[in-house]
């Protein structure tokens, strides 16, 4: 099945992207603690992360043109995070450091034995968009605009101005939040948390959620990620599955998976790739992005994803 949009070319960015950044600290311990006990780790790891920020950087790892638009801390978590994804070669005209502002942060307990995690974050309101703040004219500078969705008046604005200028709106979506609504009917790409069309439509069956979903506000492809299930989508009336792949090594930590999975999908949108194929690359993109025990988390260059994609059927 192929994409029913076309992506605009000469423009100065394959993607543009609007949302979170964070720092993350990933502690993996032996077993989930007890309360009122204390336990020795067995890893600490700091990380640049964010939904839409590593999406940016997953993409330009792909070899895309990519700019993020987001706001980070005065602090040293908030240098340290935006240090990370100017290394990475993103575009940051757009990117503001709010003074005496605290970066977004999160701890992320690890389970050793199954990867499970319980994250613990904070985000300081004076990173918040209202919409006037909303950086529109970044929104089309690229031919697929990326959100998260926090912020949604400030995302309604710039999905507005992307659509506009024809181009094509995706989202990574996981909580329901003030306004999101009226954001909602201006995504063309709504790929979510597997728990989140349960939350918003309260139907509990997965495709019926998916067709209620996209019965409501229209968007072109709606689907969402399940975890070692892999994927499902839903678009013209047909469903698309497509299952995980194994980690090399065994995964330990899937921190940053979603958001490598919508790197892999908009990457095969973008060199012309079909609906299923784009799955695939977003599965083996979110696969790769897991780690194993004793393994740094890493986002793939191209040349990995291609020579994954060769070594598994």
């Amino acid at each position: 099945m192929r994409f029913p949009f076309t992506p605009s070319k000469n423009l100065p960015f394959d993607a543009v992207g609007f949302g979170l950044n964070a720092v993350d600290h990933l502690i993996v311990v032996p077993e989930y603690p007890a309360f009122d006990v204390k336990m020795r780790l067995l890893e600490h790891e700091q990380g640049a992360g964010g939904q839409t920020a590593s999406a940016m950087v997953a993409l330009q790892r792909l070899g895309l043109r990519t700019s993020y638009a987001g706001r980070f801390g005065s602090d040293a978590e908030g240098k340290f995070g935006l240090a990370a994804i100017k290394a990475e070669g993103v575009d940051l005209e757009f990117a503001e450091v709010i003074a005496d502002a605290r970066n977004q942060i999160a701890f992320i307990v690890i389970d050793a034995r199954s990867g499970e995690r319980t994250i613990i974050w904070d985000r300081d309101d004076r990173l918040a968009y209202h919409a006037a703040e909303a950086p529109i004219a970044l929104a089309a500078r690229g031919s697929v605009l990326h959100l998260d969705a926090h912020d949604p008046p400030a995302c309604a604005r710039m999905a507005q101005a992307a659509r506009a200028a024809g181009g094509i709106i995706s989202a990574d979506i996981d909580n329901i939040y003030d306004g999101l609504p009226a954001l909602l009917p201006l995504i063309d790409i709504l790929i979510v948390s597997k728990d989140f069309p349960h939350r918003l439509t309260g139907i509990s069956d997965e495709r019926t959620s998916l067709v209620e979903l996209k019965a409501r506000y229209g968007c072109a492809i709606v689907g969402m990620t399940l975890g070692k299930r892999g994927a499902i989508l839903y678009c013209e009336d047909q469903f698309l599955e497509s299952p995980a792949f194994a980690v090399p090594g065994g995964c330990r930590d899937t921190t940053g998976a979603g958001d490598a999975f919508h790197a892999g999908f908009i990457y095969g949108l973008l060199r012309g790739d079909d609906i299923a194929t784009s799955l695939r690359l977003a599965n083996a993109t979110a696969a790769l992005k897991c780690r194993s025990l004793g393994a740094r988390s890493s986002l793939p260059t191209e040349n990995e994803l291609n020579e994954f994609l060769k070594s598994v059927p």
